[in-house]
């Protein structure tokens, strides 16, 4: 089964249910035994074709007049991405796709993909007339709601930005029990550490060294997760919470900063990652956690005046890190955004009855956006100590929001 295949087929279940792209990659190609390159080549090509979707149908509505049944349009979508934007050579882009075609297509596809190849020049001069909407592929509130905030430059700079694929990052794990083998890893990542603003993060080159995932020597995390952690600054024999803590990075991150002496309790609501939650502390050598299901938007008395800090990383939109997550632009919608701001704001009123006199929240999210940050954190009634933010077109890592507060 050819990348290209698995590529298309992902398209098509993508468009056709509610599952991530990601999600339904990864089953396509257990199932079908892709190899490794082919699995890459494959993600380069669904990826890079949902990261352009109204550019990629804008150039085929030029080509050929009249409707299209869906899944026709995804394999011109497939054909025209390779051909205008991926850099694949053309013979190969044109005659792939064709042999995607199923017998009653072959006609159609062959044609457009040609015209396209022909008029190779005057299409891509074409995306000097298009609205930013279709030019860049992100719904028009979006463009605006950023143009509101940040301005107009900054709304297209992050346009910009969420259509290349992401860089990939990595944290050494000092929870390590084997000290030579993380003398060995501080050698060997070399010139590729991010230096004194993000210690202990490096930027992967290549492949990712699988014993060294595998065994917790490292963890692939953006470098702005680390903002929170950092603010929240745990100490060891603090009892911590840590209230939306699945997958498990930002846990790990706090146990090392604890050296692992004192408590974690780290909850999650959703049940379904409770278990990947437990998997990844025990593999990142974490012993100073207890993890349990929690649901926080609940009023408890079980915990009151009983933490020394609380890291809530609540739920939110996503929009910090379109580019890695290349479903979010065509998921969100304009009322999504004070939805999240409600449960957010629950979430947090809800915790902060449970410190101790005295004690810190650190209120993260990985959105950019001032609904959802902070407005949410003014309204909170605490006292906001600390503010820090990471903004992808200026800093050159995921979105991320933390703030500092303080009853």
């Amino acid at each position: 089964m050819s990348a290209r295949r698995i590529a298309l087929d992902s398209l098509n279940e993508w468009e056709e249910t509610s599952r991530f792209a990601s999600d339904i990659l990864d089953e396509l190609a257990k199932k079908r035994n892709l190899s490794p390159p082919d699995r890459g080549l494959a993600q380069e090509i669904l990826y890079g074709t949902i990261r352009n979707l109204f550019l990629l149908d804008t150039w085929i509505d030029e080509l050929r007049h009249g409707s299209l049944k869906s899944q026709t349009r995804n394999i011109l979508r497939v054909g025209v991405y390779q051909l205008l934007i991926s850099g694949v050579a053309e013979h190969a882009a044109v005659n792939e796709t064709v042999n995607l075609s199923r017998k009653h297509e072959r006609k159609l596809v062959n044609a457009v993909l040609r015209a396209a190849q022909r008029s190779r020049e005057d299409l891509l001069k074409s995306q000097e007339e298009m609205s930013p909407e279709d030019l860049y592929s992100h719904p028009e509130f979006l463009i605006q709601r950023w143009t509101d905030q940040y301005g107009e430059e900054s709304a297209i700079d992050y346009c910009r930005w969420n259509n290349q694929p992401p860089s990939v990052f990595g944290r050494l794990n000092e929870l390590h029990p084997d000290s030579s083998l993380l003398a060995q890893a501080r050698e060997d990542i070399g010139d590729t550490w991010l230096g004194d603003d993000f210690p202990g993060f490096f930027r992967q080159e290549g492949p990712v060294r699988k014993e060294w995932l595998d065994s917790g020597l490292i963890y692939m995390q953006d470098p702005s997760t680390s903002l929170s952690c950092k603010l929240l600054d745990p100490q060891p024999g603090e009892l911590i919470l840590d209230a939306c803590a699945a997958p498990g990075g930002k846990t790990s991150l706090l146990a090392q900063r604890m050296k692992n002496e004192g408590k974690i309790l780290a909850t999650d609501s959703a049940p379904e990652r409770i278990r990947q939650l437990e998997e990844n502390l025990e593999r990142l050598h974490v012993t100073n956690a207890e993890v349990r299901e929690f649901d926080w938007s609940e009023p408890t008395k079980e915990f009151e005046d009983k933490f020394d800090a609380v890291l809530l990383d609540v739920p939110c939109s996503n929009s910090g890190v379109i580019r890695r997550r290349v479903d979010v632009r065509w998921r969100l919608h304009p009322w999504e955004f004070s939805q999240q701001a409600k449960l957010q704001t629950k979430l947090l009123e809800s915790v902060k009855g449970h410190l101790k006199p005295g004690g810190r929240i650190v209120y993260s999210t990985c959105s950019i956006d001032e609904e959802e940050n902070q407005k949410v954190i003014e309204s909170s009634g605490l006292q906001i100590e600390k503010v820090e933010q990471c903004l992808p077109w200026r800093d050159g890592y995921d979105g991320a929001f933390a703030s500092l507060l303080r009853l």
